[in-house]
């Protein structure tokens, strides 16, 4: 799994919620996906060491 995909598919989520700084699912969706972007390394060493352990193979399977 690589950490892109996931940060795409967040953001996909994200755009998907209308814009409503108000709206408590929007607020929460924006700030963790720019949270993430800016701390891509960090998340990159997250997703590989839980990619290693299993975490995402039943959606890698999925894609296959």
């Amino acid at each position: 799994m690589k950490a892109e995909r996931l940060l795409a598919e967040l953001n996909r989520l994200r755009q998907d919620v209308p814009k409503d700084p108000s709206d408590l699912e929007w607020l929460t969706l924006h700030h963790v996906f720019c949270f993430v972007s800016y701390k891509m390394t960090e998340f990159q060493k997250y997703v590989a060491e839980e990619d290693a352990k299993g975490a995402f193979k039943q959606a890698e399977d999925e894609r296959d």
